[in-house]
């Protein structure tokens, strides 16, 4: 990963695989992707809350998920200022931002300039490092 946080939740290695599925923790803690159009909540209508799957701090809400066609859930904004932290990612042979939770640290996904308004921005996020929680 690129640059260093200072997670409010933080577990042992062993904490995190006993706590995640394998994907999960391929994604949150080792930086991994699913494959496009693969993972959870891709194409998922449903309005309700999405969560961080390392740790349920509230992500994104379905009022900002739109289709952006890359395969993997997008959102214009997250649901709250500080919910995710952006850190520059290098890896790949790309320079990209990288997305985490705020709270745990745990890898999201990655934050482009290409989304529809009103912030332009298309939050690119792992169905796996997420949960949803129905409107009720």
């Amino acid at each position: 990963m690129s640059d260093v946080t200072n997670p409010k939740i933080q577990k042992s290695d062993i904490e995190w695989r006993e706590q995640l599925s394998p994907e999960q923790y391929r994604i949150l803690r080792q930086a991994g992707t699913e494959r496009a159009f693969t993972g959870p909540f891709w194409n998922a209508k449903e309005k309700g809350l999405y969560r961080c799957a390392g740790c349920g701090e509230e992500l994104f809400i379905s009022d900002t998920k739109f289709d952006s066609g890359c395969g993997w859930p997008s959102y214009f904004e997250p649901v709250k200022p500080g919910a995710v932290t952006e850190h520059r990612d290098i890896s790949h042979g790309m320079v990209r931002t990288e997305v985490r939770c705020a709270n745990c640290g745990g890898h999201l996904g990655h934050v482009f300039p290409d989304g529809p308004p009103p912030t332009g921005l298309r939050y690119c996020i792992n169905g796996h490092a997420m949960t949803f929680e129905p409107l009720k």
